[in-house]
C-alpha cells in the first residue's frame, strides 16, 4: 500500500503529466499536491474541480443511477484533466486530479496507471 506522497510522486511518472493534487471533495481542499507551475495553480483547480465531482454525484444520484464514477475526463486544448474518485473505504470523498500534456500523454495508458496507482493508495 502506498502514502499519499508515493503515490502523488508514482502519478507524475505518468507520461505528459503536468501535476496532480488528492482532494477531499467534502471541503474542496488538496491534501497534497505535485507539479504544478505558474499557469496551473493545483489549489485553485482541486477547489474548482470538487464542484465537478460535486455536480455529477448529484446527478447520479437525481437520476437514480445505482453505479460508481471511475473517473471524468475533460479534454482541452493542450491538456487532458482526469479526476478520478478513491473507491477505497479509507480514500470515500477523495479524488485524484491529474493535469496531463495532450502531446506528450497516452490517455489509455495514463488511465490505466492511474487504475493502478489508486488501488495502492491508502489514505
Amino acid at each position: 500500500m502506498a502514502n499519499t506522497e508515493t503515490a502523488l510522486k508514482d502519478v507524475m511518472t505518468i507520461e505528459g503529466a503536468v501535476g496532480v493534487a488528492l482532494v477531499d471533495y467534502g471541503s474542496g481542499m488538496a491534501l497534497g499536491t505535485l507539479g504544478g507551475d505558474a499557469s496551473l495553480d493545483l489549489g485553485v483547480a482541486a477547489a474548482g474541480n470538487t464542484d465537478v465531482v460535486r455536480a455529477k454525484v448529484r446527478t447520479m444520484e437525481m437520476l437514480k443511477l445505482n453505479d460508481t464514477i471511475e473517473d471524468i475526463l475533460i479534454t482541452l486544448n493542450a491538456q487532458y484533466h482526469v479526476i478520478r474518485p478513491l473507491t477505497s473505504r479509507s480514500g470515500k470523498g477523495l479524488f485524484l486530479y491529474v493535469v496531463l500534456d495532450r502531446n506528450r500523454a497516452n490517455l489509455a495508458m495514463a488511465r490505466h496507471q492511474l487504475r493502478r496507482i489508486e488501488g495502492e493508495l491508502e489514505v
